[in-house]
C-alpha cells in the first residue's frame, strides 16, 4: 500500500479494506507560498473509527478470530499498511459505546450537548469549566498525547473554537480554561489544519485583543498561537496578517511585570522556521518585521528584570528567534542586550539556575555572530563569565557545550580572540570536558569545533593543546561517536597533524 500525504482520507469497503487514497491536503492554499511546499517523506493515511470498527468486525465474522485476536490484527495490520490510527478507540465493536471506552469522547459528548455559552445559568458556566478543565487534565496526562488523537478525531478542535465564539468576552474564566484545553490538544499537523479551517487563528486573536486585561486569558490565548503556529507554515502567516506582531508590542509594553509566559514562547514560534511541507519559510521576513517595530528592543527590557524570573528562559529565546541577521544582533547590543545578558550570566551562576545560564549563553552565541559584537563580548568579561559558569555547573555537559559554543563562535576568523581564549583558559576546559564525558557525542564534538578555532590561525596553540593530550581525546572521539566524525576529522588536521583521517 502507498502512503498518502497528511490528512489524507481512505476509501474502505463495506468490509473496512482500505480502497482508495484521497489526498486531502491540498486545498485551496494562499498565495505563493504552497507553490513552493515540497513533500519531504510519505505521511500516514488517516482512516476512520468506522473503518477500524469494519476490519475488527470482519476478523471475528469472516476469520473466525476471538475478539481480542481481532482487535490485535486490525492494530497490526493497518500499521503495517502505514494508516494513521492515532486517536482510533482500539475496541471491539458493540460491546462498549467509544464514551464508555474513552473519558475523552464522553467529556466531548457533553460538551456538545451542553446549553453552550450564551443564554446559560451560572451553574451551566460552571459545568462547562469543569468539563473543559477535565478535558485538559485528560490531554496533558500520562497519556495525553493519544488522548488528545481521540479528542481532535472526535471533532474536539471544532468544539472548542465554536465554544470560544459562542462565550461572552466578560465570561473570561471559561474562555481561559476553553483555550488551555484547546492548546492541549493541538499538537500535530492535522490538528493545526482543522484550527485554521474553523477560523481558528480570527477568534483567538478577538479574544487576545477583547480580553487584554486578564493575564490568565492572555496567557492561555497565546498558548493557543504557540501551538497552533508550531510546524505550519499557513497557520503563522494567518496570526501575521492579523497582526498578531503588533499586538505582542502592544502587550509587552503594557504588561512587562505580567508573567504572560506563553507570549514570548508564541514568539519563538512564529519565528521558527518548522514546516517541512515547504521549501522556503516566510519567518526570516517576520523576524525582520518583529525588530523593525521595537520588539527586540522591549525584550532587552525585559530581560533588565521587568520579566518574572521564570519567564526569562523563554524571553531569551524569542529573542534569539528574532536575532536573524548582523544588523539586528548590532542593534540588540546598542541597545544594552549583550550587558544585560552577561548580568544575567552571572546571577544564574549565583542562584544554581541552569535553565537561565543555558538560555542566556545561547542566546549571546547568536548575538556573538556578529564581528562587531564579538569585541563587545570581550571586552564586557563574556570569556571570564562564561568560564566561571562551567566551573558553577562543572557536572554538566550541556552548559560547557554552551560555553564551547560561544568560544566557538567568538574565534572564528579572529586569532587574536583565539589566543585570548586560550589565555583564559578555554583549551584547558576542551581538554577536560572530553576526558570528564565521554559518552556524550555532543560535548566531544563542541569541545573538537572550538579546538579547531583555537588553533587554526594559531599555530602556536597547536603545542599547548598536544602536549595537553587534545590528539588521543581526540581520535578517541571519531572512533567512538559518529556525530564527532567530520569535526574530529577538521580538528586533528588543524592541529597540524598529517594523518587526520586516521
Amino acid at each position: 500500500m502507498t502512503a498518502a500525504a497528511a490528512m489524507a482520507v481512505a476509501s474502505v469497503d463495506p468490509q473496512g479494506r482500505i480502497l482508495a487514497v484521497d489526498d486531502g491536503v491540498g486545498g485551496k492554499r494562499r498565495g505563493a507560498l504552497w507553490g513552493r511546499r515540497k513533500r519531504t517523506k510519505e505521511m500516514a493515511i488517516a482512516i476512520s473509527q468506522e473503518a477500524f470498527d469494519a476490519m475488527v468486525r470482519e476478523n471475528m465474522e469472516d476469520l473466525g478470530m476471538d475478539p481480542d485476536e481481532a482487535l490485535a490484527d486490525a492494530v497490526e495490520a493497518l500499521t503495517l499498511q502505514g494508516a494513521d490510527i492515532s486517536g482510533i478507540i482500539k475496541r471491539v465493536p458493540g460491546e462498549a459505546a467509544a464514551a464508555e471506552v474513552s473519558p475523552v469522547v464522553r467529556v466531548l459528548d457533553e460538551l456538545k450537548a451542553s446549553p453552550g455559552a450564551r443564554g446559560g445559568s451560572g451553574e451551566d458556566l460552571g459545568r462547562l469549566v469543569s468539563l473543559l478543565d477535565e478535558l485538559r487534565g485528560l490531554c496533558c496526562s500520562g497519556v495525553g498525547s493519544e488522548n488528545a488523537a481521540v479528542a481532535v478525531r472526535n471533532g474536539g478542535v471544532e468544539t472548542l473554537v465554536a465554544l470560544c465564539v459562542s462565550a461572552q468576552i466578560e465570561q473570561e474564566k471559561l474562555l481561559a480554561s476553553g483555550l488551555k484545553a484547546l492548546s492541549s490538544m493541538i499538537r500535530d499537523i492535522g490538528s493545526t489544519e482543522k484550527f485554521r479551517q474553523s477560523e481558528g487563528p480570527k477568534i483567538v486573536m478577538d479574544i487576545l485583543k477583547g480580553g487584554s486585561e486578564n493575564s490568565d486569558l492572555l496567557d492561555a490565548g497565546f498558548s493557543v498561537v504557540a501551538a497552533a503556529s508550531a510546524g505550519n507554515e499557513v497557520v503563522k502567516e494567518s496570526f501575521m496578517d492579523l497582526k498578531v506582531d503588533e499586538l505582542i508590542l502592544h502587550l509587552m509594553r503594557e504588561k512587562l511585570k505580567t508573567n504572560v509566559q506563553s507570549l514570548y514562547e508564541a514568539v519563538r514560534v512564529l519565528l521558527t522556521p518548522d514546516d517541512c511541507r515547504v521549501v522556503a519559510s516566510q519567518v526570516y521576513g517576520y523576524s525582520r518585521k518583529f525588530a523593525e517595530i521595537g520588539i527586540a528592543e522591549v525584550l532587552i527590557n525585559a530581560l533588565r528584570g521587568q520579566v518574572p524570573p521564570s519567564s526569562l528562559p523563554s524571553a531569551c529565546a524569542a529573542l534569539k528567534a528574532i536575532a536573524v541577521n548582523d544588523e539586528i544582533c548590532r542593534s540588540i547590543s546598542e541597545n544594552g542586550g549583550i550587558d544585560v545578558l552577561l548580568q544575567c550570566i552571572d546571577e544564574a551562576g549565583e542562584q544554581k539556575n541552569k535553565v537561565t545560564a543555558k538560555s542566556c549563553c545561547s542566546l549571546l552565541s547568536k548575538l556573538g555572530a556578529s564581528d562587531t559584537n564579538k569585541s563587545v563580548i570581550l571586552q564586557r568579561g563574556g570569556l571570564e563569565k562564561s568560564l566561571k559558569l562551567t566551573s558553577t555547573f562543572s557536572e554538566d555537559a550541556s552548559i560547557i557545550q554552551e560555553a564551547m559554543s560561544l568560544v566557538t563562535v567568538l574565534t572564528l576568523r579572529s586569532p587574536d580572540n583565539a589566543a585570548r581564549a586560550m589565555e583564559v583558559g578555554y583549551g584547558t576546559l576542551a581538554i577536560q570536558a572530553m576526558q570528564r564525558f565521554p559518552s556524550s557525542g555532543q560535548t566531544q564534538k563542541q569541545a573538537c569545533l572550538m579546538i579547531r578555532n583555537l588553533v587554526v590561525r594559531n599555530p602556536e596553540n597547536r603545542t599547548i593543546l598536544l602536549n595537553d593530550g587534545a590528539e588521543k581525546l581526540i581520535r578517541k572521539a571519531k572512533v567512538t561517536h559518529a556525530s564527532c566524525k567530520d569535526a574530529a576529522t577538521a580538528a586533528v588536521r588543524d592541529l597540524g597533524l598529517d594523518n587526520y583521517n586516521a
